[in-house]
């Protein structure tokens, strides 16, 4: 069962498009599928007039067969009957509910908008027509929800036909690694940061995990056992959205197993991947990061990285033995897993430390006018930094850091490296601050030095 937690910020942008009107609303709330998207609408539509329709790829008659069931409480209020006739199409069946809402509010949730979209392209214009038919006379709030991230993105965009008449576009993000600590509250903030490496910040994934067994028990049970709850659960979301041919695949796959960079891909791919790579940018199912001081300057050098820590973990290690698994051979399997999670985890701590920087850095704790958190790196000389924070118009680099999925470190050699690489900086403050992480301490840390640790993060 899926435990809800958090999302008060987006709970208040849903309050805020309530209150805001009086009239005819519309609003979109998307994002990747198991984000918890129609568990934050239910939590909102408690205590309101709503209407909720599931869609799928029924034949029409089916849908609005469908829709009129959940319209009839609503449409017995103002003496109509829709169980026995039910709506021809979706301009009969949205006026009614349009006509439902005359007197007081009423919630339309249309959930999955994207499937319904397949067998009735033209709703969008049927949406509009009746919005301005309506006007005024309407307390109707129409709020459509999809984890097709491309189909809803392009809804917003100029040239489709709701433009300019969506008052909200919501777009619901995967847990931050300080929000997870709900769902995982009886696990030490270390093991929690292994559970959001491996499992992302997705309410559905999070609560599967068993916090009482140790990190083996519960891979064998997710994802090394035949039929484990998320041994398939990475096909499923390349299904979503990743449907651009074999060579889009194999990118993801390439680039889960450490091939970050376009020649790399090149080399692996037997062809130029450039078209692909933004086709997948466009799909969100990857970054590309560049040196954070480069803001726009022409760079030949960028990477590419999968920021669902999930689909990631699915790539590089569950797809290769998914067929073995099947078979039996998961306990085996599940070993081998294990001994990879150190190095399956350094990025993934290195991005939680930018995210806390951030989160760091809005609460003004890393001083004034910070603009930028992100990697650096230099091929003259060859440097890599895994954080720093530029302030400023000049963008001048005030922190610099490094985070290290162990245990423990010691601050001392970890400081006279970053105090070297930090030369390669364009541009640095006369007072360069220094910031290191380790799962569980730095010892040895100077007294300017913000020494974190998973606790700091998760």
């Amino acid at each position: 069962m899926e435990v809800f937690v958090n999302r008060s910020e987006e709970l208040a942008a849903l309050e805020r498009w309530w209150n805001e009107a009086e009239t005819s609303r519309i609003a979109l709330v998307w994002g990747r599928r198991r984000v918890g998207k129609t568990a934050l609408i239910e939590r909102f539509a408690s205590g309101r007039r709503t209407l909720f329709h599931t869609a799928s790829a029924r034949p029409l008659p089916d849908e609005l067969h469908l829709f009129a069931r959940s319209l009839a409480p609503f449409a017995a209020e103002i003496g109509r009957d829709c169980s026995h006739r039910p709506p021809a199409d979706w301009e009969e069946a949205l006026t009614a509910a349009a006509d439902c809402a005359r007197e007081q509010p009423l919630l339309l949730v249309i959930d999955e908008l994207p499937e319904l979209l397949r067998t009735t392209p033209e709703l969008p214009s049927v949406l509009r027509a009746i919005l301005e038919r309506a006007g005024p006379s309407t307390h109707l709030r129409r709020l459509l929800c999809g984890s097709a991230v491309r189909v809803m993105e392009a809804m917003r965009q100029e040239r489709e036909t709701l433009y300019g008449r969506i008052d909200l576009s919501l777009l619901v993000h995967p847990f931050r690694p300080h929000e997870i600590a709900p769902m995982l509250g009886s696990l030490a903030p270390p093991e929690r940061a292994l559970v959001w490496g491996l499992l992302g910040g997705i309410p559905l994934y999070l609560s599967r995990w068993r916090c009482e067994q140790d990190p083996r028990s519960n891979l064998l049970h997710l994802v090394c056992s035949p039929g484990g709850k998320l041994l398939e659960e990475g096909r499923l979301v390349l299904a979503t959205e990743a449907d651009a041919g074999d060579l889009a695949q194999r990118t993801l796959r390439a680039i889960a197993s450490g091939r970050t960079k376009h020649a790399e891909l090149r080399s692996a791919l037997r062809a130029d991947p450039s078209r692909t790579l933004e086709r997948l940018i466009e799909l969100r199912l990857i970054e590309r990061l560049e040196a954070v001081t480069a803001h726009g300057l022409p760079t030949r050098r960028r990477t590419y990285r999968i920021p669902d820590n999930f689909l990631a973990f699915w790539l590089a290690l569950i797809e290769p033995s998914s067929g073995e698994i099947e078979r039996g051979l998961g306990p085996s399997i599940v070993d081998a897993m294990i001994a990879a999670l150190d190095d399956h985890m350094g990025p993934r701590y290195e991005d939680a430390f930018r995210t806390t920087l951030r989160r760091l850095a809005a609460a003004g704790c890393l001083g004034p006018q910070i603009v930028a958190v992100g990697p650096f790196w230099s091929d003259r000389p060859s440097v890599e930094i895994d954080a720093v924070v530029l302030a400023g118009r000049r963008r001048e680099a005030v922190l610099v850091g490094e985070a290290k999925w162990r245990r423990v470190v010691d601050a001392r050699p970890l400081l006279a490296d970053l105090r070297r690489k930090s030369e390669a900086l364009p541009i640095r403050a006369e007072h360069l601050r220094y910031a290191l992480c380790a799962r569980e301490r730095v010892d040895h840390a100077e007294p300017t030095t913000l020494a974190l640790g998973a606790r700091n993060i998760f």
